[in-house]
């Protein structure tokens, strides 16, 4: 068994049942982020790291190349005295081979290849924040602050924008972020609506603290909380803020600081998704100033085919009209998306069809699409999207029998739900 160091304050360790080459890089990006990470060769070796280091909270286990031996460490893991998170390795195109074994736990999450140790590292670190996280009722809210030392890889910022609304905004925003999740990149979702914003009750997160909130409580002499830190953990794996649960008390949110603190935000993970207000508010102006990526949703109706010219008309003139993004929302309803691009005269980025059930259905009870209908057509296109933000295109998983694929008695094609 190999000990990799981390530093004095590691606030928990981490075992890690991964191919020699993989271990090394994900031990040595769990140090960076203050983890004790200890690479194990098999069962008997996790057996005696968890009889000696009772502050294990996660276990990074290979449940591709052998699936056996993570099976036996699973099993360590969760029929012991304390059950502890798993967060299992898996090869999309090899699933079928795996046995199923156990009953799972819903605590468990998983992490397909290609990933990076990065990913890893933020899984982790999202699992290791739900544990000292304190549930109301309405969602885990975070306690206190992370330590976002050496997270100096610089994000994408993407604005999602339509000055029309009833174009499916949120919806793709808040999709978007949930699938970049389950892809293994760390993503901050940021409610930027400040009149009409529901990303946190769409996700079943109510009453989690807001900008407005922590910089009222600056002002009277409170500390001041980076964005990341002041962000609520949800189980999926994304970190949310919203900027203000009212839009009628707003007056603290200097357009300038907004935009500034987004760009400090996207020092710390992969992606700053901002659902924006459908308008040209000083605002967002800061914000599009900022975005690397501003993605426009649009629905195939002249309403909106009309607000979205529009929009390329103050993009020319704003000097963005480069990093628009166009994504051509309800695309199956009978219009061709060549005649909706020849009509706004901005290539199709690209599209999401329609499923109206499905998404009624996923805000009612407070769940992403990836959870809710992981192998859904719909759930597919927000893949697709992710894989393009992310600049690669992955082979598409092959179609497999309903109800997707169990691990450990676990369905691993969906990301974990938020529990009650």
């Amino acid at each position: 068994m190999t000990l990799v160091p981390a530093p004095a304050a590691a606030p928990s360790a981490v075992a890690l049942l991964l191919p020699r080459t993989e271990a090394e890089q994900v031990a040595a990006e769990l140090e960076a982020g203050g983890f004790d990470a200890f690479v194990v060769e098999d069962a008997r070796e996790l057996r005696e790291l968890l009889e000696s280091r009772p502050d294990v909270v996660v276990g990074v286990l290979d449940a591709d190349g052998d699936p056996v031996g993570a099976s036996q460490a699973w099993e360590l893991m969760h029929r012991g005295v304390r059950s502890i998170p798993a967060l299992m390795i898996i090869d999309p195109l090899t699933i079928d081979r795996l046995e199923l074994n156990g009953a799972g736990h819903e605590d468990d999450e998983y992490l397909t290849r290609p990933y990076s140790a990065e990913s890893v590292r933020w899984r982790v670190e999202a699992m290791w924040i739900r544990s000292v996280a304190v549930d109301d009722g309405s969602g885990p809210v975070l306690q206190g602050a992370i330590d976002s030392r050496d997270w100096g890889r610089r994000g994408q910022l993407v604005a999602v924008f339509n000055p029309k609304g009833g174009v499916g905004k949120t919806t793709i925003a808040l999709n978007l972020a949930a699938v970049l999740a389950a892809r293994g990149q760390r993503v901050l979702m940021i409610d930027a609506d400040t009149v009409t914003g529901h990303v946190d009750i769409s996700l079943g997160m109510e009453g989690v603290p807001t900008v407005v909130d922590a910089w009222r409580d600056e002002l009277e002499g409170g500390p001041a909380i980076p964005f990341l830190e002041l962000a609520s953990a949800h189980p999926c794996g994304l970190r949310v803020l919203p900027l203000t649960a009212s839009p009628i008390h707003t007056d603290v949110l200097q357009p300038e600081r907004v935009a500034q603190a987004l760009v400090q935000a996207r020092r710390g993970v992969d992606f700053v998704i901002a659902d924006l207000h459908p308008s040209y508010s000083p605002l967002n102006r800061a914000v599009f100033d900022k975005a690397d990526r501003i993605v426009v949703p649009l629905t195939p109706d002249l309403p909106a085919i009309r607000a979205t010219v529009k929009l390329r008309d103050v993009a020319d003139e704003l000097g963005m009209r480069d990093r628009l993004s166009l994504v051509v929302n309800r695309a199956n309803t009978g219009v061709a998306v060549d005649d909706v691009e020849k009509a706004v005269g901005i290539p199709a980025w690209g599209q999401v069809r329609s499923a109206g059930l499905t998404l009624v259905r996923a805000v009612n009870e407070g769940r992403t699409l990836v959870d809710l209908a992981p192998k859904d057509p719909i759930t597919q296109d927000f893949f697709t999207l992710a894989d393009r933000l992310m600049g690669k295109e992955l082979e598409r998983v092959p179609e497999r029998a309903p109800g997707g694929f169990r691990l450990f008695g676990r369905l691993l094609l969906a990301a974990p739900r938020a529990r009650a």
